[in-house]
């Protein structure tokens, strides 16, 4: 497969892991897939990013949300204090992406509506977790409009075996939270959560909380009560992470432990941003890392200190002419596919694109256990 050949294995510059940029990026755009409209006599682009991925019968899938006929507006966001630029009319869907390469992808025919009889807003970066003989989509339904306050973000669950018929299961009602990540190891059920600005890590008995989310609120219920004692990773204990992190992409089972990757807001200093070639940001997603112990993924084996990659590309960045963006300096890992050890990350860039990275699997444990955190 062609992104497999692709992939290289990453670099370690001085203590630093860079994650490797493939030259074929971005491999989706809004205009590849019908995401475009006339406004005033002027061609309009919309977005396609913060795709799971997973291969399955020869194929990649990638499932990233899509928006089109949406317009900028500013507006004041609560939970930072700051004002900054949101969108109208942002009700976003997901297509179902093929492709025999990894690189070129069209759609299915397959959609997932952002309208349920639990939220009317958009659903958002679906997450795909293997399970057996059928995968969970894990996505954010939207209970609110994007960007008319707070607390308008709910875990939601689907199921299919072929991606041809997706059956929704729920949402967890109870609370406000996105980028849940349910999976599956030694004969154990974990589900990754993010409470804003933390990452936590629930245990469950089965999935049945989440095939059946509203049957089960007693369970979320308490675990939400007890959530304290689930707390993974906290944020702002380094600059990258200063603001916010959360789950990125299922995990990926190694000999070492379950290497987790994730994603953090914060700010780029001068020692990471003169590798990448760019400025130091003072507000910047990065992709980060950490290796979990497979008995006890609560113990963290190591952690990267330094994200492993930050935005370094102009429809990463701020934007240009050929490749506009609608949120700068914006990584987001959401879909990895792993075949012989080599690994595919499918991000969303800039809220507008969506973009491969890869790494060597041992190469990047073997950095963590050698330079990360302990």
């Amino acid at each position: 497969m062609k992104v497999f050949e692709l992939a290289e294995d990453g670099e370690i510059i001085k203590d630093k892991f860079v994650m490797h940029h493939l030259p074929e990026n971005p491999v989706v755009k809004p205009e590849d897939i019908g995401l475009t409209w006339e406004e005033g006599g002027e061609v309009k682009k919309g977005a396609v990013f913060n795709g799971g991925a997973v291969l399955h019968e020869n194929k990649i899938y990638l499932l990233p949300r899509c928006h089109k006929n949406y317009t900028r507006i500013k507006f004041y966001d609560e939970k930072l204090g700051i004002e900054r630029y949101g969108f109208e009319n942002y009700v976003s869907r997901v297509y179902v992406l093929e492709s025999e390469d990894g690189i070129r992808f069209r759609k299915s025919g397959i959609t997932i509506e952002g309208k349920t009889p639990d939220f009317s807003y958009g659903i958002e970066d679906i997450r795909i977790t293997p399970y057996h003989d059928i995968y969970i989509l894990t996505g954010c339904g939207k209970v609110k409009p994007p960007f008319k306050g707070t607390g308008g973000d709910r875990v939601a669950f689907y199921k299919t075996r072929n991606f041809r018929e997706i059956e929704y299961c729920g949402i967890i009602s109870l609370f406000d939270s996105r980028n849940a990540i349910p999976f599956f190891h030694n004969g154990k059920h974990y589900i990754f959560m993010r409470f804003h600005p933390d990452i936590y890590l629930f245990p469950l008995f089965d999935f049945s909380p989440v095939f059946s989310p509203k049957e089960h609120e007693e369970t979320w219920k308490k675990l939400y009560q007890e959530k304290e004692k689930y707390l993974l990773i906290k944020a702002g204990e380094l600059p990258h992470e200063r603001e916010k992190i959360g789950p990125g992409t299922p995990p990926i089972f190694t000999d070492e432990g379950i290497l987790f990757i994730y994603h953090a807001v914060g700010s780029i200093e001068k020692e990471v941003a003169e590798i990448y070639g760019i400025e130091p940001q003072e507000r910047c997603y990065s992709v980060c890392c950490a290796l979990l112990d497979a008995e006890n993924p609560w113990k963290i084996k190591a952690r990267g200190v330094y994200p492993v990659y930050v935005p370094s590309h102009p429809y990463e960045l701020g934007g240009n002419e050929e490749y506009p963006v609608d949120v700068p300096n914006v990584i987001f890992p959401v879909g990895c596919v792993v075949k012989d050890k080599k690994a595919v990350l499918y991000c969303g860039a800039g809220d507008r694109y969506v973009v491969v990275l890869s790494f060597d699997v041992d190469k990047l444990v073997k950095y963590l256990l050698e330079y990360g955190k302990r």
